[in-house]
């Protein structure tokens, strides 16, 4: 008898503490601010894409925080990414939006960032799993991919470790092309300018969604050739405005597993994190606010809007995907860091 009033009671207690929580969460988060840390320039993709999931992501936590986005350049999120690991209140008030290749970085780079594990991170979500593509502007004579295989293509990118520098090097290795990289820009934003100017061609490792955003006059007028696409799986709207695959061009069954590799960046391509350590009961907060907001209809009204792609992943899937990433054999580790040099 006992053992069952007792048995009762927990349930009793069990489903208070359920009924509670919301309450509890917002009672943490209302009248408080949320940093949301952009590792990127104004105006570029990923810039784009944090400020438009800010506008809606605070209505879905509980206590309806404001969230202000700042932005925090340098070293490919780098700077960003060690912030948030090391600097940032474990608390649920700070988020870091980062560049995937902050995060394959430590697997691929020759000198990683040391203070920066990516396994260690928590992830909150990511929005897009996305193509990249190499494209150059309509005064230049190199027009399509295979152009690029014949002749030297000049390419602006940013710094080592962003996606604009590291994908260029790694077609010229796995594909053949003769790419002359000019690197220390900004972000695309930039070399965009540089591409009017007819400082460069083009650019390579552009988020497909990012064009669209930023660059959408470009396409509408057809200032744009896009060489190639590149992804694990073709784009369909790529594809039928006749964009060939990069999988057309790499050549040997080596060079596919180590473009495999590098490309599987793509899938977390818009990911969003949260400090080690910050307690759980935020983290679910912020993981069930995240989900909301990705298929909330006003939030993808406002993607539409400003050109974005949603193509989101839960953050325990992102951080699923790391984890299998890092464990990834050595030795295809090992080539892999050496197609995206120089």
């Amino acid at each position: 008898m006992h053992a069952r009033i007792n048995w009762q009671s927990a349930l009793a207690a069990s489903a208070l503490m359920i009924a509670a929580s919301p309450a509890l969460a917002a009672d943490f988060y209302a009248g408080k601010t949320i940093e949301f840390d952009v590792g990127a320039d104004v105006g570029g993709g990923y810039d784009i894409y944090a400020r438009t999931l800010a506008r809606h992501m605070g209505s879905h936590i509980p206590g309806n925080p404001t969230i202000v986005v700042k932005n925090m350049p340098g070293a490919g999120s780098g700077r960003t990414a060690v912030f948030i690991s090391n600097v940032a209140p474990k608390d649920g008030g700070t988020l870091g939006a980062l560049m995937p290749g902050a995060i394959i970085g430590p697997l691929l780079d020759d000198k990683p960032e040391t203070q920066f594990d990516p396994t260690k991170v928590i992830y909150i979500g990511s929005a897009d799993a996305g193509t990249r593509v190499c494209a150059t502007y309509q005064n230049s004579k190199i027009k399509t991919f295979d152009d690029a295989l014949k002749n030297k293509t000049i390419i602006g990118a940013t710094a080592a470790g962003g996606a604009t520098r590291d994908y260029a090097y790694l077609h010229n290795h796995t594909s053949g092309t003769k790419m002359d990289v000019v690197a220390g820009y900004k972000g695309t934003a930039d070399i965009t300018l540089a591409m009017e100017r007819g400082e460069v061609d083009g650019t390579c490792g552009w988020d497909w969604s990012s064009v669209k955003s930023q660059k959408a006059d470009w396409l509408r007028d057809h200032k744009l050739n896009i060489l190639v696409q590149v992804g694990l799986e073709p784009n369909a709207e790529l594809t039928k405005l006749g964009v060939p695959e990069i999988w057309k061009y790499v050549s040997g069954e080596d060079n596919r597993k180590i473009v495999e590799l590098v490309v599987s960046q793509q899938v977390f391509q818009r990911s969003y994190i949260a400090p080690p350590g910050t307690p759980a009961e935020q983290i679910a907060t912020l993981r069930k606010a995240f989900d909301a907001t990705v298929a909330d209809p006003q939030f993808l009204a406002d993607a539409d809007t400003v050109r974005i792609a949603i193509s989101p992943l839960s953050g325990a899937k992102v951080q699923d995907i790391v984890a299998k990433l890092y464990a990834t054999p050595k030795d295809i580790v090992a080539r892999a860091k050496q197609v995206i040099k120089p």
